[in-house]
This record gives C-alpha cells, sequence and structure tokens, in this order.
C-alpha cells in the first residue's frame, strides 16, 4: 500500500444517521467524515458496510440546515 495524498482540513466523525428503508426508517451510528463543509458517510447506516469517501454521497451539515 502507499499514501498518495493526506486530506487537511477534515474531522473523522461519528453520527447517528436516519435513513427510511421502504416505509421503515433506521438509525445507526455511521462513521463519516466532514470534508468541505460536507459530511461524508464512510459506511452504510443500515448495515455498517465500508463505502469509498465520496462526495457525491455527502449529507447536508444539520447545523447549517433551516
Amino acid at each position: 500500500m502507499k499514501i498518495l495524498k493526506i486530506f487537511e482540513k477534515t474531522e473523522i466523525l461519528l453520527v447517528d444517521l436516519e435513513v427510511n428503508l421502504g416505509k421503515e426508517k433506521r438509525s445507526a451510528p455511521t462513521l463519516c467524515v466532514k470534508y468541505n463543509d460536507k459530511i461524508i458517510p464512510l459506511n452504510t447506516a443500515h448495515d455498517g458496510r465500508p463505502i469509498l469517501m465520496n462526495e457525491e454521497n455527502a449529507l447536508p451539515d444539520f447545523k447549517k440546515s433551516p
């Protein structure tokens, strides 16, 4: 393995993330990263599988939401 880049100005967060699964809502502690004022999940809330850090998966920062 080889480190290609270290991302600066990031925070690792553990959030209680709620997801809709059909008509059911579930929540679970989810590992996320805060990067460029976006919160990006690093694993899925419904089954905990790891996912790649992808800004397309970003969630709005709940502190900045109306």
